[in-house]
């Protein structure tokens, strides 16, 4: 089998309701390009029959495995999906879809002179917001005002679920990652940044969808004192140094 360029990675939480539709505009899409990919869909601690829904779909779509994982932890379903690509460029994406897969374009060379990473941002200029409620739009800026301060200066949305990372890239930061929560994704780009890699932020559309499974205020708790972890694993020499 010929080497994919582009792995499409899916962390699945009981998505039954939304997942059909979302591999199937993914499907349609890398059909009508013209290199490999493949879409892997990381179910992990699912109650919904998302697994089954998604093994099936197989035989709809060509190029889509699924994976089963009982550790639940939407960066616990990251890490094992980017273990398990094979692409040249390694792309995260929610379950909601909410970018339009059309814009993973916008993420790839020759777009952005192959950067190593690309993270999608509804903050940087040109991006659009549809449909969010005003305090998800505040409580995400304290949050990342928060990490701007402690962890990551300079990025403007470190939370987005759509993100790009060179093969290369991903094989050194995610082995070493220590958080399995939300807040991965933070930790992810820290040490992607203590390791020298470039990032950029990629101006998308980004349309807001009511079941999110995130719980503003406890999970906002959790990932706040995320942030120390990560300062403090790099304090206690855990993210080691560049292979």
């Amino acid at each position: 089998m010929n080497k994919p360029f582009l792995s499409i990675i899916i962390p699945a939480f009981n998505e039954a309701a939304r997942i059909p539709e979302t591999l199937r505009k993914i499907g349609a899409y890398l059909s009508k390009q013209e290199f490999l990919s493949e879409i892997i869909v990381v179910e992990n601690g699912s109650t919904d029959g998302t697994y089954q829904i998604v093994n099936e779909m197989q035989a709809e779509i060509c190029c889509l495995t699924v994976l089963h994982e009982d550790q639940r932890g939407k960066g616990w379903a990251v890490r094992q999906g980017m273990f398990h690509a094979k692409g040249d460029y390694r792309f995260i994406c929610d379950a909601d879809l909410s970018m339009p897969i059309e814009e993973v374009a916008k993420f790839m060379p020759p777009a952005e002179l192959s950067a190593p990473i690309a993270i999608g941002s509804r903050e940087a200029h040109g991006a659009v917001r549809y449909g969010e409620q005003e305090y998800r739009h505040v409580t995400g800026r304290v949050f990342n005002w928060l990490v701007k301060l402690l962890v990551l200066p300079g990025l403007n949305d470190t939370q987005c679920g759509f993100k790009l990372f060179r093969e290369d890239a991903a094989q050194e930061i995610f082995p070493r990652l220590t958080i399995f929560g939300w807040t991965f994704d933070v930790e992810a780009l820290f040490i992607a940044r203590k390791f020298g890699y470039k990032i950029v932020e990629i101006p998308i559309h980004w349309y807001h969808h009511p079941h999110s499974t995130v719980k503003i205020f406890r999970d906002s708790i959790r990932m706040g004192l995320d942030l120390i972890k990560v300062r403090f694993n790099d304090l206690m020499g855990k993210y080691g140094t560049k292979a």
